[in-house]
């Protein structure tokens, strides 16, 4: 009987590569990176070809690296980046570079759109706001400037699917994946077609939705050998990476809740409907758990706020960190420990990267409210962790206002590995915080739980708690809470307040 399960994670920066067995164990992992082109301001291309071959060459440096044969691999599954556009012909093979997630060009095909079908009607259908992020204004693009290729395009795909068409043939995505294209009816759980007539697209250029647990091919012989499998392996479609995420905190249960703390950041929950904010704030993509949603709420920058602290107020705490082998944000935080909660009354607004959820401003700038000749570079450190965390909390309120309750918040993500971070967002949230142990390869491991699942190796979703178990939790300090409640109005009217300067600005660098 053949024992693990191969679990390919198709990020922004490489392909992460991992082997789960039936008890749920990490066997081993491997990574090959790839490269993104910006070729022009608020365009971002990857090549396809560049994920085919780190999945080929993760594969093998990870059966070389924990000796499981070829014929062991009881199944492939994905997790893959969301919202890109790789037009692929009927072999499977790129018309072109994939545009990714990151990429913003696509604003006139936004415009357009939006002429023909009210974006709020795109938020009720789609659970998202009908923005150049998702494949739908892409896709749009390519049809408006390359017109060749657009009709020549076979199907329109993500990174897992234009990978898994390649390993079995086969044109398919999942509907987490699916979500994220501004074409899908979340409810109906198909592709809208009241969106597809307003965008005038045919939805034989599609790829078929199928359940994130489906076997939906079998790896093909003539590309078994160069993709380190054996031909016949099944195939799971898996989901998108921010699906996986949840799966991988295990969050797969009606009413809990995560939040993932890495350069940007984000708050998701699991719930049997959708979650529409009446101000648009927040989004809902499919869950990997069939008849299941993900409403999330993301920031740009949470962990590189941090990140920026350290690289333009910390040069002392980074020399001595590497002098003694040791984590520069450990040190920080020890200095940002000596600052009262509410850093003597110092607030950081954390929009370094303008701001998706809850403000999508991209005009937004980051800022320190309340400076004095009192304050010290603790105060400063620590207002950046507080300002990261009442941002996120604005989120969080969002979904409470919509009726969402939930009695903990799990973590994952690299920043989860602080402590002193940990117990602020438990004061924050007012609610505890659960750490888990897998933290930054929890969304390979939820792909892992979802093949497990697809072929019957794993007898449901909650093996989940069992492959990525609490190992910490953080209460809340009562007097904490009720300072960083007061705090709270304080961040929300320095933002509203900075609105308008923020246009300003904007005007006079246009």
């Amino acid at each position: 009987m053949k024992n693990y399960i191969l679990a390919h994670d198709l990020g922004t920066t490489g392909n992460k590569a991992t082997l789960y067995d039936r008890e749920g164990n990490l066997i081993g992992s491997a990574f090959s990176g790839y490269d993104t082109e910006f070729a022009h301001t608020n365009w971002a291309e990857q090549n396809p070809e560049d994920w085919w071959q780190a999945v080929c060459d993760s594969t093998h440096e990870l059966r070389r690296k924990t000796g499981v044969g070829a014929d062991e691999i009881a199944c492939v599954v994905f997790s893959g980046q969301m919202m890109s556009c790789t037009p692929v012909n009927q072999y499977g093979q790129p018309l072109r570079k994939a545009i990714i997630w990151a990429d913003q060009r696509a604003v006139d095909q936004v415009n357009w759109l939006s002429q023909r079908i009210s974006p709020e009607d795109v938020y009720r259908i789609t659970g998202h706001r009908l923005s150049p992020s998702y494949s739908l204004a892409k896709i749009l693009w390519l049809r408006d400037n390359q017109p060749q290729i657009y009709h020549e395009a076979h199907k329109f795909v993500h990174a897992k699917g234009a990978i898994v068409a390649r390993l079995t043939g086969e044109f398919v995505t999942d509907a987490s994946d699916a979500s994220g294209m501004n074409l899908f009816n979340l409810e109906q759980g198909s592709w809208s077609d009241r969106l597809l007539q307003a965008a005038e697209i045919e939805p034989g250029q599609l790829p078929k939705v199928r359940r994130s647990t489906d076997v939906v091919g079998r790896v093909q012989p003539n590309v078994a050998e160069e993709a380190g499998l054996v031909g016949g392996t099944p195939v799971i479609i898996g989901a998108g990476d921010g699906a996986c995420a949840t799966v991988g905190a295990g969050v797969v249960e009606e009413g809990t809740a995560y939040n993932y703390i890495g350069s940007s950041s984000w708050i998701g929950i699991s719930s049997r409907k959708p979650i529409y904010d009446p101000d648009l704030r927040t989004f809902t993509f499919a869950h990997a758990v069939p008849a299941m949603y993900a409403p999330l709420g993301t920031m740009q920058a949470a962990g590189a706020s941090y990140q920026w602290s350290r690289d333009q107020l910390c040069s002392p705490e980074v020399q001595a960190a590497e002098a003694l082998g040791v984590s520069a944000y450990e040190m920080m935080n020890q200095i940002a420990s000596s600052s009262p909660t509410g850093a003597n009354g110092l607030i950081f607004l954390p929009y370094l990267l303008g701001e998706r959820s809850p403000r999508w401003n991209p005009k937004a700038r980051g800022s320190f409210i309340g400076l004095t000749f009192r304050h010290t570079r603790a105060d400063m450190i620590r207002a950046v962790l507080e300002g990261v965390s009442l941002n996120l909390r604005v989120i969080l309120e969002a979904f409470r206002a919509q009726g969402a309750n939930f009695d903990n918040m799990r973590l994952i993500g690299g920043g989860a590995r602080g402590r002193f971070w940990c117990q602020m967002l438990a004061d924050v949230y007012g609610l505890p915080i659960h750490r888990l142990d897998i933290l930054e390869e929890a969304t390979s491991m939820g792909a892992a739980v979802i093949g497990g699942v697809g072929i019957g190796l794993y007898p449901d979703f909650s093996m989940s708690h069992s492959m990525n178990p609490v190992v910490e939790v953080f209460t809340p300090d009562r007097t904490n809470q009720a300072t960083y409640e007061q705090i709270a109005d304080v961040f929300e009217a320095s933002y509203q307040a900075l609105v308008p300067v923020y246009d300003m600005m904007a005007e006079n660098t246009s």
